[in-house]
């Protein structure tokens, strides 16, 4: 068997990091084409010596001084991120870049008839009637890799699109799931970075602790299953065990359970139809239990609601929303404001 190519946009970040320990395990089944990074050009150039790449895309500047050990093909800007998604011979793109970046290098995959393996959810918030549109041209494929798309996917494939009730998300209620509302003034960026049971980014992180990321969640359910907003529900399910629920018309509810790691859906994204084989201790369910479910606290975390309004409303508010949380997240990681003030 041929080993498939693929592209990882975003390969420094967490989900790239994972993408290719992943890769790593089943060197047999695939190949590194592409790597990109955004200004993290020292590790962008380890990996490119680890992996020896078609080429490495930098779309940002590089950090002062830097010189490339690695002597291959070094691509530079915006446009050379996007393009890297649909490379000739990439078979597979992961999308693991950060916020409305992300959104063209999507259309690009799939109008060129890739798999994209989506971990990028602002593609879909921002742009979802066009991603849909590119995947109905390009003839592509789509397979989520937020953990509880891809448990809804797993849950629902080989069934009718009009046997599913509602669709049912799980959040881990982030670090202040019990924490005072009136303490939050005294929320500092270290706080909010300290998740309690997943490994991401510092814009998602802080996401999560704002409830933002499951408003995002929500509005990318909405276009990849194409459910109604008042069909898909949200529950906090503090071990992050069960990734999400499938409830379909006959009252038979399926669900997604696995260890809060990002390489599980991953592995099901790229092995996709078929599924890899992983030499990983099983699943223990005495361990993981009891599994706990609570209430959404709605009105302290009033960017939830924010965003799945704007999302059900439609139209350009998807878009300000995303753009300006990104604005706000940014300005309370560099302490120019309050956590309240996102």
């Amino acid at each position: 068997m041929s080993r498939q190519r693929i592209a990882v946009l975003g390969a420094t970040g967490s989900i790239g990091r994972a993408t290719l320990n992943v890769v790593r395990r089943h060197a047999e089944r695939f190949r590194v084409a592409v790597l990109t990074a955004h200004r993290n050009a020292a590790a962008l150039d380890r990996l490119a010596q680890e992996f020896e790449p078609d080429f490495v895309v930098l779309s940002g500047e590089p950090e002062p001084g830097f010189t490339a050990a690695w002597t291959g093909e070094w691509r530079v800007g915006e446009e050379s991120l996007a393009e890297a998604a649909a490379a000739p011979g990439v078979e597979i793109a992961v999308n693991a870049l950060v916020g409305i970046a992300g959104l063209e290098a999507t259309l690009r995959a799939l109008r060129g008839g890739r798999r994209l393996a989506l971990a990028n959810k602002e593609s879909l918030v921002t742009g979802g009637e066009l991603v849909l549109e590119a995947l109905h041209d390009g003839g592509g494929e789509l397979i989520p890799v937020d953990s509880e798309h891809s448990g809804i996917h797993q849950c629902i494939r080989g069934h009718e699109a009009g046997a599913v009730r509602r669709l049912i998300l799980t959040a881990s209620g982030g670090p202040f799931r019990e924490t005072p509302r009136d303490s939050f003034e005294r929320i500092r960026p270290e706080d909010a970075l300290a998740h309690p049971t997943w490994s991401m980014g510092a814009k998602v992180t802080v996401d999560s602790s704002t409830l933002a990321n499951k408003a995002l969640e929500v509005i990318e359910a909405h276009h990849l299953f194409g459910l109604a907003y008042e069909r898909i529900d949200v529950v906090v399910h503090p071990s992050s065990i069960v990734h999400s629920m499938v409830e379909f018309r006959d009252g038979s509810t399926l669900a997604q359970l696995g260890d809060p790691t990002m390489e599980v859906p991953i592995l099901y994204a790229l092995g996709f139809p078929g599924r890899l084989h992983e030499d990983r201790a099983g699943f223990d369910p005495i361990a993981a239990s009891p599994l706990l479910f609570e209430e959404l606290r709605e009105s302290d975390f009033p960017m939830f609601r924010l965003g799945v309004e704007a999302g059900r409303t439609g139209g350009e508010l998807p878009i300000a929303y995303n753009a300006a949380n990104e604005i706000a997240v940014d300005a309370f990681l560099e302490g120019r404001v309050g956590f309240p003030s996102i």
